[in-house]
C-alpha cells in the first residue's frame, strides 16, 4: 500500500522556460520528428506537447547512439541550453537548442511510418491524409491547424465568462431535432427512437431562465449527404444564448466584441503557429458591416451580374461576391447579412413586428463563407405556439422546451459558430476536413 502526494510537481518545462535557462542542463522528453546526420555529429528535432524543439549531438563516442536512433522514437533528452539562431519556422522555440550529454530512448514504433512527416510539406492527397489520420497530425502543419483551433474554443469561453456567461453541459441525445427537417440522425433508445442533437437550441433557451448568460462548446450532428469541402456531418459548435436583448443587434454587438478578442488571443498564443501556416488574422477594429438579404442580393447582384432578388437565401456565391465587396469597399473581411424570411430560419425564430414576413436573425459571413447564423428567439409562451402551428410543428411534441416559455423568459437571442469552419477560413484551408481532428463525413466513419 502507497499514497499519492499532492506534492509532486509535475508541471512541464515550456518553450518560454526554456528560453530563460541559457546555459542550465534539462531534461526533456518527446518523439523524434527529423534527424539530421552529418559529418560532425546529428541535429535532432524532437516533437514536444508545445511544438518542436533542436538537439544538438556530437558523434565523438556517439557513433552507434546516432545510426539507431529512428524518427517517431520516444526518447528522454538530458543536455545543456544554448541560445541559437534557427530559420526553419516550424521549431518553436526558434531561440533556443539543446546540446545534448544524453540519450535514453524509451520506446520504438513496431513499424516505420508509411508516409514521411519529417518533410516540411506533407503533400498528401486529403483521402490518404485522412486515413492516416493518427500519422500524419503529427507534422507541424497539420498540428499547427488544431492549435489554432484550439485557441478560438478556449478563447471564445474566456470571453464569455468574463461578460457573464455560465458554461452549460446539454444532452447530445433527445427526442426532437432543434433544426427540424429530415437532416437528423435517429438511434435506437433503449428500443424506442431518439436522435443526435443537431444544436443545444432548446437547452440554451432554457438556461436563459436559469442564468441570463450561457454558452456550451460542443459537438453538433447533421445528416445532411453533401460531399463538399464546407460540410461534415459532426462538427464543433461554438453556442452563446443572453437574455435582456432589445432585438438580434445585441447579439452581433456581443459577437463582433467576441471575435476581436478571439482573433487578438490567437495571435499572441499561436505567432508560431501562425508564421509556420502564414496565416492572415484579420482586424477587427471598430465594427463590421451589416446589410439586410435583400441588400445583400443587391450587392451579389453588381459584383456577379445575376438577379438574386428573389432568391429566399444566399447562395455560395453570393456569399463569396459579398465578401469581395466588403473586404473591397468597407475594409472589412466580415459582413452581416440580416431579416431572412420567415420560411427560411427556424420556429423559434423571433419575426420582425415592423417587416413582416422577415425574422430577426442574421448569418455572418468570412471571407466567403457562412460561419455563424444567430438571431433574437421568440420568449412569449403563445406567440411561439402560434408560429409553431403556422409551421405545420405540433406544440405537445415539444411540450418539455415550451415549459420555459409557459414559466416566464425574458427577451433572448444568441447564434452558433461553426469552429471547424471559422478555423479554416482563419486559415486559408479550403477544406474543413482539414481543420478537424478526425472528421465524419458521408463516405467516414474512421479513424
Amino acid at each position: 500500500m502507497y499514497r499519492v502526494s499532492t506534492s509532486v510537481d509535475q508541471k512541464l518545462l515550456t518553450a518560454a522556460d526554456l528560453s530563460k535557462k541559457d546555459g542550465e542542463q534539462v531534461v526533456v522528453h518527446g518523439m523524434i520528428q527529423r534527424i539530421r546526420r552529418l559529418g560532425w555529429g546529428a541535429f535532432i528535432v524532437i516533437r514536444r506537447f508545445d511544438g518542436l524543439l533542436q538537439c544538438v549531438i556530437g558523434r565523438d563516442g556517439n557513433e552507434e547512439l546516432i545510426d539507431g536512433l529512428a524518427e517517431e522514437q520516444s526518447v528522454q533528452i538530458t543536455g545543456m541550453v544554448k541560445k541559437a539562431k534557427i530559420k526553419d519556422k516550424s521549431i518553436n522555440p526558434n531561440d533556443v537548442e539543446i546540446q545534448v550529454e544524453s540519450i535514453k530512448v524509451i520506446s520504438i514504433p513496431a513499424e516505420h511510418p508509411p508516409v514521411d512527416i519529417s518533410k516540411k510539406i506533407l503533400d498528401l492527397h486529403i483521402d490518404t491524409n485522412l486515413d492516416l489520420r493518427p500519422l500524419s497530425l503529427r507534422h507541424p502543419v497539420e498540428r499547427a491547424r488544431l492549435k489554432v483551433s484550439e485557441a478560438f474554443a478556449r478563447a471564445f469561453a474566456d470571453f464569455l465568462r468574463g461578460q457573464g456567461f455560465t458554461e452549460i453541459r446539454t444532452p447530445k441525445i433527445g427526442v426532437a431535432g432543434a433544426e427540424g427537417g429530415a437532416n437528423i440522425f435517429t438511434v435506437d433508445y433503449f428500443g424506442r427512437p431518439a436522435y443526435l442533437a443537431q444544436s443545444p437550441q432548446f437547452y440554451k433557451q432554457m438556461g436563459v431562465g436559469i442564468y441570463e448568460r450561457v454558452f456550451e462548446v460542443g459537438p453538433v450532428f447533421r445528416a445532411e449527404p453533401h460531399q463538399t469541402s464546407r460540410h461534415i456531418n459532426e462538427y464543433t459548435s461554438l453556442d452563446f444564448e443572453m437574455g435582456f436583448v432589445k432585438d438580434h443587434s445585441d447579439v452581433m454587438l456581443m459577437e463582433t466584441a467576441l471575435l476581436k478578442y478571439c482573433f487578438d488571443h490567437i495571435k499572441e498564443a499561436c505567432a508560431p503557429e501562425i508564421a509556420l501556416l502564414d496565416a492572415d488574422i484579420p482586424e477587427i477594429n471598430d465594427d463590421i458591416p451589416v446589410v439586410t438579404l435583400a441588400e445583400a442580393h443587391e450587392i451579389a447582384g453588381k459584383v456577379t451580374g445575376k438577379d438574386y432578388s428573389n432568391e429566399p437565401d444566399l447562395e455560395p456565391e453570393e456569399e463569396r461576391a459579398l465578401c469581395t465587396y466588403s473586404a473591397k469597399n468597407w475594409d472589412c473581411d466580415f459582413v452581416f447579412v440580416t431579416h431572412f424570411p420567415t420560411e427560411k430560419r427556424p420556429f423559434y425564430t423571433k419575426d420582425d413586428p415592423e417587416n413582416p414576413g422577415t425574422t430577426l436573425s442574421f448569418d455572418l459571413l468570412f471571407r466567403g463563407l457562412e460561419i455563424t447564423t444567430g438571431g433574437q428567439r421568440i420568449n412569449d409562451y403563445k406567440e411561439q405556439i402560434d408560429k409553431m402551428k403556422s409551421m405545420g410543428l405540433n406544440p405537445d411534441d415539444f411540450a418539455s422546451y415550451l415549459q420555459a416559455h409557459k414559466y416566464g423568459l425574458p427577451p433572448h437571442g444568441g447564434l452558433a459558430i461553426g469552429l471547424e469552419r471559422i478555423t479554416a477560413r482563419l486559415l486559408g484551408v479550403d477544406n474543413i476536413r482539414l481543420t478537424t481532428m478526425f472528421p465524419r463525413d458521408i463516405k467516414r466513419l474512421t479513424p
